[in-house]
C-alpha cells in the first residue's frame, strides 16, 4: 500500500486522535522519546559488523515506523500539516545550498 505523507497522517488521525489528543502533547513527546530509544537500540543491533537475525531487521523497520507514527501523532494533535511543512525541503527558494 503506497501512501502520502497526508494520507498517512490522515489514518494515524483518524485511528488515534480521540486518545492522542486527551494524552496531549507532553505525553505524546515522552511516547515519540521512548520509540527513539526503541530505534537506537534497533541500529546498535543493526550496526555495520554486527550479523543481525532476521528478526532484528525486521525490527528496524518497525521501529522507524514507530517513529514516524508518533511524530506524526504530535503533528496531529498540534495542527501540523507535514505534508505542507515537508514543501520546505522541495522548494528551492527555502533549501539552502540548493541550486536550481
Amino acid at each position: 500500500m503506497s501512501l502520502t505523507f497526508r494520507e498517512f497522517q490522515q489514518l494515524i488521525r483518524d485511528r488515534y486522535f480521540a486518545t492522542d489528543s486527551a494524552r496531549g502533547t507532553p505525553g505524546t513527546f515522552m511516547w515519540l522519546v521512548e520509540e527513539f530509544g526503541e530505534l537506537a537500540t534497533a541500529l546498535q543491533d543493526n550496526a555495520p559488523g554486527k550479523n543481525p537475525t532476521p528478526e532484528q531487521r525486521a525490527n528496524l523497520s518497525e521501529e522507524f515506523a514507530d517513529v514516524i507514527a508518533w511524530l506524526t501523532t504530535l503533528a496531529n494533535i498540534n495542527g501540523v500539516d507535514l505534508e505542507k511543512a515537508l514543501e520546505k525541503y522541495t522548494d528551492t527558494q527555502r533549501v539552502k545550498g540548493v541550486k536550481s
